[in-house]
């Protein structure tokens, strides 16, 4: 790839969010080569055969923003309130923080930049985190 094409997807933020053993979520700020920036949202699933993973994207644009955050938390809100407010959405950070304690330190086999054919072997810790279900932390 030409210095062109890198500049026109150069990363200048990223924000990784795992949301349990194999979801996970990717907030990065790319520049274009005009010098305009934009989001990507990215969800990357490992395969339940263990063999790579999903991903899914979505590209933000600056002149929908406003638009997008204000429709997320409309539905967020909706299903808070209207749908489901009896249940406790403050369980999911207790045990994201839980998990987040019990297995710090062992190493992410999936970044922004890894392709999952390009991935080291994982460690005999991480492989049995891969064989657990997601809901069961």
């Amino acid at each position: 790839m030409d210095n062109g094409n890198q500049r026109r997807f150069e990363s200048v933020y990223s924000k990784k969010v795992r949301a349990g053993k194999r979801r996970t979520y990717f907030f990065d700020v790319r520049r274009t080569k005009g010098e305009d920036y934009y989001l990507t949202l990215t969800e990357s699933t490992r395969k339940f055969n263990g063999e790579g993973y999903e991903r899914h994207k979505i590209f933000l644009y600056k002149e929908d923003f406003n638009r997008f955050l204000e429709g997320l938390q409309e539905a967020i809100d909706h299903i808070k309130a209207d749908l489901m407010p009896e249940y406790d959405y403050d369980e999911f950070a207790r045990r994201h923080e839980e998990y987040d304690s019990e297995y710090d330190g062992v190493e992410d086999d999936e970044t922004e930049f890894e392709r999952p054919e390009e991935k080291p072997a994982k460690s005999d810790q991480k492989a049995k985190l891969d064989s657990e279900d997601d809901m069961e932390w």
